[in-house]
C-alpha cells in the first residue's frame, strides 16, 4: 500500500510533546517518571494509525502504553486518535525500533505487541522479520521475567515461520489460534489492517508465547 505523504507531519508532532516523545534514549530506565500513574508498561512495535493502542489504553486503565512508529505520515493519525481521547495512559515514540535496547532497560516492558508486522517473505530478507531470532532477543533484554509477546497476522507464512521461531528460542507458546474471528477468544481489539484483511475473508492468526 503505497503511504500519502505529508509533508506537515512533523510539525505536528512536534507540536504535541505531551503524547509524543522526542529523545527516548534519555528515558531508558526511567519510563516510569513518564506516565502520570505507575504501572506496568506495555509496548506495541509498528502501532500504524494506532486503533489498536489507543482502544487498549481505554479498555484497560491501569496499563501504561506506547505506540512505536517510524514513518510520521502514518504515526500523525494515531496522534489525532490521543488528541480526541485525552488519555493519560498511552504515549507515542516515533522511532525505528530495530534496536529498542536503546530506549528500555531490563524489566521496564511487561508485554510487546507485535501487530500484523511486515512478512519479508523472501528468505534473504529473513532477518529483518519481528520475530527473527535477534528481535526475540531485545525483547527479552527489556521485558520482565517471564514477560510476553502477542503476535497477529493474516500472513499464514509469517505465522508457522514465527511459530518456529518462539520454539525454537524457548518460548512457552501460551495459547494459539489458527482461526482468531472464530475462536472463544474475548476482548479482541482489531487493528485497521484486521478490519481491512478480515471483510475480505481473511483468516487471522494469533499467539501468545511467554518467556520462560
Amino acid at each position: 500500500m503505497r503511504l500519502r505523504n505529508k509533508p506537515w507531519a512533523n510539525d505536528k508532532l512536534e507540536q504535541y510533546p505531551q503524547y509524543v516523545i522526542t529523545s527516548p534514549e534519555l528515558l531508558k530506565g526511567k519510563w516510569k517518571d513518564v506516565f502520570e500513574t505507575e504501572q506496568p508498561l506495555h509496548i506495541e512495535i509498528g502501532t500504524g494509525r494506532g486503533r489498536f493502542i489507543t482502544e487498549m489504553a481505554k479498555a484497560h486503565p491501569n496499563i501504561n502504553y506506547l505506540g512505536i512508529e517510524l514513518q510520521p505520515s502514518v504515526i500523525v493519525t494515531a496522534l489525532d486518535r490521543l488528541i480526541e481521547a485525552e488519555l493519560p495512559n498511552i504515549k507515542l515514540l516515533r522511532v525505528n525500533a530495530a534496536d529498542v535496547t536503546e530506549f528500555f532497560a531490563k524489566g521496564e516492558v511487561e508485554r510487546v505487541y507485535l501487530n500484523f508486522s511486515d512478512p519479508w517473505p523472501k528468505k534473504r530478507h529473513e532477518k529483518r522479520r519481528l520475530t527473527y531470532k535477534t528481535f526475540l532477543k531485545q525483547y527479552e533484554d527489556i521485558l520482565i521475567d517471564q514477560g510476553e509477546i502477542h503476535f497477529k497476522t493474516d500472513n499464514q507464512g509469517l505465522f508457522e515461520y514465527s511459530l518456529t521461531s518462539f520454539s525454537d528460542y524457548g518460548l512457552l507458546l501460551k495459547w494459539v489460534s489458527l482461526d482468531l474471528h472464530n475462536s472463544d477468544f474475548e476482548g479482541n481489539i482489531m487493528t485497521e489492517y484486521e478490519e481491512k484483511f478480515s471483510k475480505k475473508g481473511n483468516r487471522i492468526y494469533r499467539a501468545e508465547v511467554k518467556y520462560r
